[in-house]
């Protein structure tokens, strides 16, 4: 059998037809989807990749590279390491308990009833949540250190007393210090459920009979439930994973917990392998607390039924009112008057034990950290570039993944807005710990670089981007854009011109929701952070090692004046409660 050079090889002719619809519909993509293509490989670069490490390097033997369980005997075989994980949990119960105390009364005073100065409650919590934990440490630490603290002071001087009667180096102190900040979640949750909870059931149950806190215990608690059980979770995960409270109580108080134990692997010689290994437990806890809620609410129905939209009505305490008011101004004292007045005494005084007097006012504790402590000017400005760059990078990938959620352009939607919130279940230290065994080592070797802790940044904070940006995408119509399209603009186009413009407010509250808390981050911080890229929280931390307490003040209340003005602008632009509404 011969053939001819006219004949093609069947095979090689077949394969033709093929290259060149390959090349074709490679040349028909859309130039957006490259840029799709990018952001998620960030994506996947920001939070699966630090997460597999973070797994994997417990499991690998750090001389040999060898699969092993060696490094989960290492972090577990020793009673203090294993205490350290009952004392964490104990300490989070605790502060969901309190914080539940605190929160849950003033939400339901705030949406619900006549109490005055409403306003002034939720601004005071809206302070106490923007506060660093870290700085009302140090706050409580002046005002109830053993003996020294302002309120043993006056103690001693009313009673006569030798010794005074507080001391907040313990485990009352600890859960204390954690509330008085964490409490705001509980607060927000249930504030924004009651908000929406008619008055309908509650004025039948008063026709029947049902006095004031009968009816709020049998009818209106039941129905925001669902969302006190949302806040009692992020309550108790944000009070594990925090790093600078503990660091100031718990060490002192020979109370060891899960976040100061971590920092002791990162101690000279590192054992990232071993810190691994310690850390799984709490990503577990955290996931396994997220089931138990789905699985409590899912054998619960919590729904008002109803014909007609509900009317909500303000319930007349009548003289209680003023009892209601009485009790917020005494968490508001506890949560922020108290401690930030401590830090304004301290930061303005030549020596804080000397009390408040002209001779003892002074100006040069913010002249020294501001023009002669060169680390402190390098750390307020390392912490606002590294603050703004992560809220933009998290805010780019977070509104790309809604839009392609939202559009549906790819049928793996799901899993990239799941990568998104993934980090929402995993504490900060934990997180630090994945970043620096993906991107620490060599080849990669960005340990000490202000890119590490750009995008570590930028991963803890994705989340609240992505939340934002979802909301935003969905209140924008695909037919807007389409009408560029069809004007034969590009996909690109069409976002620039119709979509960005209409998301700026949402753009614009997802960018200091992520900044503000971005600026004040210590948990990631204090595992990534170099010489060179010191930032304000570390260094705060660095100068309470010192003991220097009047300029560790000066600095923290530089931190809060930035954060201050920053949240005065965004109430300016979006609204007095966009931070209350968008959290």
């Amino acid at each position: 059998m011969t053939r001819t050079l006219s004949e093609p090889d069947a095979p090689v002719a077949a394969a033709i037809p093929a290259r060149d619809g390959l090349l074709g519909r490679i040349r028909r993509l859309e130039p957006s989807m490259m840029l799709w293509i990018a952001l998620i490989a960030l994506l996947l670069f920001l939070v699966a990749n630090p997460i597999f490490r973070l797994v994997a390097s417990s499991l690998i033997d750090g001389r040999t590279g060898d699969l092993t369980f060696d490094n989960y005997v290492t972090a577990y075989g020793r009673a203090r390491h294993v205490e350290a994980l009952i004392n964490t949990m104990w300490m989070g119960a605790g502060v969901v308990a309190l914080s539940t105390l605190f929160a849950v009364p003033l939400a339901w005073a705030c949406s619900r009833t006549d109490m005055p100065g409403k306003t002034l409650v939720r601004l005071i919590v809206l302070g106490a949540f923007i506060t660093p934990p870290y700085l009302g440490a140090v706050g409580w630490i002046l005002l109830a250190g053993p003996n020294a603290g302002w309120l043993n002071q006056i103690w001693m001087a009313a009673t006569g007393s030798e010794q005074g009667i507080f001391n907040i180096f313990s485990f009352g102190g600890l859960v204390l210090i954690i509330a008085t900040n964490v409490f705001f979640f509980i607060f927000i949750f249930t504030s924004n459920a009651l908000d929406l909870v008619s008055s309908e059931m509650e004025d039948a149950a008063n026709v029947l009979g049902a006095g004031t806190l009968r009816t709020v215990a049998t009818i209106t608690l039941p129905l925001v439930f669902p969302a006190i059980l949302g806040g009692m979770i992020v309550t108790f995960l944000q009070a594990i994973a925090l790093f600078g409270v503990p660091a100031l109580i718990s060490i002192p108080a020979r109370f060891p917990v899960v976040t100061t134990q971590l920092w002791q692997f990162f101690q000279y010689p590192v054992r990232v392998e071993v810190a691994a290994a310690y850390a799984i437990p709490l990503l577990m806890i955290t996931i396994g607390l997220f089931g138990l809620q789905k699985l409590l609410l899912r054998r619960k129905g919590f729904v008002a039924v109803t014909g007609k939209g509900g009317e909500r009505r303000m319930i007349a305490l009548g003289r209680w009112r003023w009892v209601m008011f009485g009790y917020a101004m005494l968490i508001a004292s506890l949560t922020l008057l108290l401690p930030f007045g401590a830090l304004t005494q301290a930061a303005f005084a030549e020596a804080w034990g000397r009390g408040m007097s002209f001779d003892n006012f002074t100006f040069g504790n913010f002249s020294y950290m501001l023009f002669e402590h060169t680390t402190a000017r390098l750390a307020i400005f390392n912490s606002l570039y590294f603050a703004s760059a992560a809220a933009c990078l998290a805010l780019a990938i977070a509104l790309a993944i809604a839009y392609i959620t939202d559009r549906r352009l790819l049928p793996f939607g799901g899993v990239l807005s799941f990568l998104c919130m993934a980090p929402f279940v995993i504490p900060g230290v934990v997180l630090a710990i994945g970043f620096y065994a993906a991107y620490a080592p060599p080849p990669v070797a960005l340990y000490g670089s202000s890119l590490i802790l750009i995008f570590a940044f930028s991963a803890r904070f994705l989340p609240v981007a992505f939340a934002n940006s979802a909301a935003g995408m969905k209140s924008i119509h695909p037919d807007l854009e389409e009408a560029v399209r069809i004007l034969g603009g590009g996909r690109l186009t069409a976002i620039r011109r119709v979509t960005a413009p209409l998301l700026k407010r949402t753009l614009a509250g997802g960018w200091l929701l992520i900044f503000i808390p971005a600026t004040q981050e210590l948990s990631t911080a204090i595992f990534l952070t170099g010489p060179n890229t010191q930032v304000i929280s570390v260094l705060l931390l660095d100068l309470s090692e010192e003991g220097n307490l009047e300029h560790l003040s000066a600095l923290g209340m530089i931190l809060l004046v930035l954060t201050v003005v920053i949240v005065t602008v965004g109430m300016k632009l979006l609204g007095r409660d966009f931070m209350l509404r968008r959290t």
